[in-house]
C-alpha cells in the first residue's frame, strides 16, 4: 500500500485541526507552521477537503478552518479515500512468477492474497478514528518521561 504525500498532509492537517477542534476556526498559517507543511500546499488540500464536506470555512481576520464533525466521526480511511485514487491498492514487490510451472495458479494464488490484503487494510483503516489518533499521541506523551 501507498500514501501518497497528499494523502499523508491531509491526515497531518485533519489530525491538526482535530487537535486544535476547541480553538474554533484554525488559520492554514498555523497549521502549516505547526506541521511544516507548505501553506500553498495546504491550500489545495483544504480546498478539496473543503468541498468534499469534511471542513467547514470561515472567511476573514478570525477565519480559518475547522472539522465540520468532531474528531471521533472520521476515519482514516475515510480521510485517505478523500485523497488517494485508491486505499485498497496492494502491491507485492518482489513476486516473480519466471520459473513457475503453473503461471496462471501462481496467479490465482497472487491474487487470493492481494485481495485479503486489500480487505485488511480497508477494514482496518476504516475503524482508526482520528480521535483514536490522538488518544494514542497523548497517552505515549504522558508516558513518555526523561531523566
Amino acid at each position: 500500500m501507498k500514501i501518497s504525500a497528499r494523502g499523508l498532509y491531509s491526515l497531518q492537517m485533519m489530525l491538526d485541526l482535530a487537535e486544535h477542534c476547541g480553538d474554533g476556526f484554525v488559520a492554514l498559517r498555523d497549521i502549516a507552521d505547526r506541521q511544516g507543511i507548505s501553506k500553498k500546499y495546504l491550500e489545495q488540500i483544504a480546498s478539496h477537503l473543503n468541498h468534499a464536506g469534511l471542513l467547514l470555512t470561515n472567511r476573514g481576520s478570525q477565519g480559518g478552518y475547522k472539522l465540520a464533525k468532531s474528531p471521533d466521526k472520521y476515519t482514516v480511511g475515510y480521510v485517505l479515500s478523500i485523497t488517494e485514487n485508491s486505499i485498497s491498492s496492494v502491491e507485492l514487490r518482489g513476486v516473480n512468477n519466471k520459473g513457475v510451472k503453473n503461471k496462471q495458479y501462481s496467479d490465482v494464488v497472487f491474487s487470493c492474497i492481494c485481495d485479503g490484503l486489500k480487505k485488511v487494510i480497508t477494514d482496518y483503516l476504516g475503524n482508526i478514528t482520528l480521535q483514536d489518533i490522538l488518544d494514542k499521541t497523548h497517552e505515549q506523551e504522558t508516558n513518555s518521561y526523561y531523566i
